[in-house]
């Protein structure tokens, strides 16, 4: 049975939804095609039609994600317009957002793994980077103009650093103490 191009088009997108999420929780390598294809609800068969091969795939799932994780920190800060960097941190730097294998930040869940994969997903990585870095930037503008975009850069260094450290450990309180202590790191950054 023949596809339309709409439903085509649908489906190519649910696959780039399914594999930003899934590639989150087990990495690039640990979810074969058929298993991805399935959590898609779709045929193995149906891959090849829409992609070129699976690093084409994590190249645009890579992209998804980092504008997914730009477009929550827009949701924190909206919701706390007169503080963006607070409310960014405080999403950020939580336990409940450290706990997000599928939907947390990308650049902590498949960080070292995008290291080890082709230009088009590093492409992808550099590019949400470069984003959340201008957006860090903007909000450091407004409290301190001066290095802004070296502060962006530490700032989110510490906190990528941060979320990735309380998510190996196995002690609550040390993983909460991580957290805690980029928080520290990003106000005292922010004010020198």
């Amino acid at each position: 049975m023949r596809v339309s191009r709409t439903q085509a088009a649908e489906n190519r997108e649910t696959v780039i939804n399914v594999a930003s999420r899934l590639f989150r929780e087990r990495g690039f390598d640990g979810i074969g095609l058929k298993d991805l294809m399935k959590g898609a609800g779709l045929t193995q068969g149906a891959f090849y039609k829409q992609f070129e091969s699976k690093d084409d795939l994590a190249a645009q799932a890579s992209r998804r994600a980092m504008e997914s994780a730009t477009h929550r920190w827009s949701v924190a800060t909206a919701a706390s317009p007169e503080d963006p960097l607070g409310a960014v941190t405080a999403f950020y730097l939580s336990m409940d957002h450290s706990g997000e294998k599928r939907d947390g930040c990308p650049i902590v869940a498949l960080g070292s793994d995008a290291a080890r994969q082709g230009p088009d997903v590093k492409a992808s990585f550099e590019a949400g980077i470069k984003e959340h870095l201008e957006i860090l930037g903007r909000f450091i503008a407004e409290a301190n103009a001066e290095e802004a975009g070296g502060k962006a850069m530490a700032i989110l260094s510490t906190m990528v650093g941060a979320v990735l450290l309380s998510r190996v450990v196995n002690d609550p309180d040390l993983a909460q103490a991580f957290l805690d202590a980029a928080a520290d790191q990003v106000r005292e950054t922010v004010a020198i």
